[in-house]
């Protein structure tokens, strides 16, 4: 029994992508090419020579599947397929089938960007890809990925990625890069709250943000609540040689701040000061932000925690298991739609709860057993 891969849920949602290919070169169906890659990234292989390779050792595997019936695309075909599909498009096809696999996010999503450092060649001056993710804390799931100006230009992908996103309900962290006053309103407008981190680019509001707690550090406990109306809360952590402790006030009593009423519903301001020993040493580090959300220290200091989860659970693992930074596929599109599929790649790793794997163990199995693969894909192994 042939099982089409077009039957599946995944291939649905990218099924609309508009094919680069002039007709007499279309050999290969756009199903063959994105369902291949999907498969071969989730097996562990990282470039378009790899994937070819891998749909050519497959074909045995493949064919009753429906897929690559006219052989293995070479990789010439995928580099040219990928290099010149509309990134644009792949990217709304990505965020549609995600929405679709969580619905409706509650909760924290955090908005942070990722440098694609092997995209770039310093040779002949083409800079490397900035890409800005939004990733939903609680499912540890991609929601969706832009491209943007560059490092520190990030702010029309960050507008362009909400305005994509449901987000009713959630909260969106944003560290300083993001923190304007067009995000603040987009982000209430479709009904979700917003914690941003501040630094120098907002500099009269950090200043006027870092006096007042600075006199709130200087008073005593008893005084906080009393004269400041600040909320506490704090969190230790221990491991053998490293201890940290997170003390985090918020206050909603702004009627002092001469900025309020500049940003959408601003409705607490918040400090987080970190102490940590590491070998003995000590170090402290005071961080500031403003919120959407009302003066709860404890659910606050948690929202702006959560966020630190894009770096350890989406980027490090890119770079980790998937060596992102050291790839070298570099032209046209190819290098912004290949992370595309890492990621989507990712995100079905990540859903698969029945095996308690780390990302690359999940990859291993996937390229040694079968069923497990298709698993992955969403496709029932019913042959």
């Amino acid at each position: 029994m042939v099982i089409k891969i077009e039957q599946s849920q995944f291939m649905q949602f990218f099924s609309v992508l508009p094919d680069p290919r002039k007709i007499r070169n279309q050999i290969y169906p756009l199903s063959d090419l994105i369902s291949t890659a999907t498969l071969a990234i989730l097996c562990g292989y990282e470039d378009w020579e790899d994937v070819s390779m891998w749909a050519e050792a497959n074909l045995s595997w493949l064919q009753p599947l429906g897929i690559c019936l006219e052989g293995a695309p070479s990789h010439d075909t995928y580099n040219r397929f990928f290099r010149f599909l509309d990134p644009q498009v792949m990217q709304s096809c990505f965020i549609q089938w995600t929405q679709s696999l969580v619905g409706k996010i509650k909760g924290i999503i955090a908005i942070d960007g990722k440098t694609l450092r092997g995209s770039g060649e310093s040779s002949s001056d083409l800079d490397a890809i900035h890409i800005v993710s939004a990733f939903a804390a609680e499912n540890e799931i991609i929601l969706g990925q832009l491209k943007t100006a560059g490092k520190g230009k990030e702010l029309e992908g960050i507008k362009l990625i909400l305005q994509l996103l449901d987000i009713e309900g959630a909260t969106i962290t944003i560290d300083a890069g993001g923190c304007h006053k067009e995000v603040a309103e987009i982000i209430r407008e479709k009904k979700g709250d917003y914690i941003f981190g501040l630094k120098g680019n907002q500099g009269t509001l950090l200043a006027e943000t870092e006096n007042f707690f600075a006199q709130v550090l200087s008073m005593s406990e008893e005084e906080w609540g009393n004269e400041c109306q600040c909320d506490y809360f704090v969190s230790e952590e221990k491991s053998r040689n490293r201890q940290e402790k997170r003390e985090i006030w918020s206050t909603n009593d702004l009627e002092w701040l001469p900025q309020r009423t500049a940003w959408k519903d601003l409705e607490s301001i918040v400090c987080v000061r970190s102490t940590r020993i590491l070998n003995s040493q000590s170090s402290t580090e005071l961080r500031f932000y403003i919120s959407s959300c009302d003066s709860n220290a404890e659910i606050l200091g948690k929202g702006i925690r959560s966020h630190w989860g894009v770096e350890n659970k989406v980027h490090y693992v890119l770079d980790v298991a998937y060596n992102e930074d050291k790839c070298r596929v570099r032209k046209d599109h190819g290098a912004e739609n290949l992370s595309v599929m890492r990621r989507i790649t990712q995100n079905m790793a990540k859903l698969e709860t029945s095996k308690k794997l780390s990302m690359n163990k999940k990859r291993t199995l996937a390229s040694l057993n079968p069923e497990y693969r298709l698993k992955l894909l969403g496709m029932a192994m019913n042959i």
